[in-house]
């Protein structure tokens, strides 16, 4: 008798900012198979009884790996559990949810999803920068900053220099150098204003603004550390807190008409 996976978003760490689906089948789980950058307000939510398997992996540190998550939860379903398997954001978005599917899938598993607020809408509801603003930003872009096996970036650079949409980098720590430079080879200003945004939405949440040609050092000089997002584009002008914010808003203003 084959049990069910559930491929379930945790969001990005506000126990508030989980979906009520999401919340009602970690209640009804036999067991959760979560990954690191599920807070522990959230992990605080699974109710006692129910068996947690930690599968987290962190850069460069890979205590499970890919297949075995994907062995373990093809186990657990087959002993007839309820498999809540929760991750980070939302499982659709970098979350590899679709990988998992189809491996459960191939072997005869049954899958449903509840997706998650991601990580990019959670920072830019608490720092109240908006990802799309007319006359700023028509569209967004989204991109991982870091490839499995830390393999070289190969990204269409001058897509992603585009100044009338918004960047949004997951996983980006480690290359932010790389990506600046790819952008700005590209023809995006060196003075494209630029939010980092740690554990966005949770009490460790951390926040820096810079610009393109000083990201990476102002990067290396905070001593950022993954899980952190990278917002780039016209409207980090909209933070309330920003460094010149006044100065900044009329730069953006020329660019825009220019």
């Amino acid at each position: 008798m084959s049990g069910k996976v559930f491929l379930i978003g945790a969001g990005p760490g506000d126990p508030e900012l989980l979906t009520l689906r999401a919340l009602r089948l970690i209640r009804e789980a036999d067991v959760v198979v979560y990954d690191r950058l599920v807070s522990p307000e959230i992990m605080a939510l699974v109710p006692d009884g129910i068996a947690l398997i930690p599968v987290g992996k962190a850069p460069k540190c890979h205590p499970v790996t890919q297949d075995r998550i994907n062995d373990i939860l093809v186990e657990q379903a087959r002993l007839g559990r309820r498999v809540a398997r929760l991750k980070g954001g939302d499982p659709m978005i970098f979350g590899r949810g679709s990988e998992e599917a189809a491996y459960l899938i191939e072997r005869g598993i049954e899958v449903e999803y509840a997706p998650g607020i991601t990580a990019a809408q959670g920072a830019s509801s608490a720092t109240g920068v908006p990802l799309t603003h007319r006359g700023l930003a028509t569209g967004v872009q989204y991109v991982t900053g870091h490839r499995q096996a830390d393999k070289a970036l190969d990204l269409d650079w001058k897509r992603l220099a585009d100044p009338n949409t918004t960047l949004v980098v997951y996983m980006g720590v480690a290359n932010i150098g790389q990506i600046a430079v790819g952008l700005m080879t590209e023809g995006l200003p060196g003075s494209t204003p630029v939010m980092a945004v740690g554990r966005a939405t949770t009490p460790d949440e951390t926040r820096m603004v810079s610009r393109l040609d000083k990201l990476a050092g102002d990067v290396r000089n905070a001593g950022l550390k993954a899980p952190t997002l990278f917002i780039i584009g016209r409207v980090v002008t909209l933070y309330a807190q920003m460094p010149d914010a006044d100065l900044a808003r009329e730069l953006v203003q020329v660019q825009a008409n220019g």
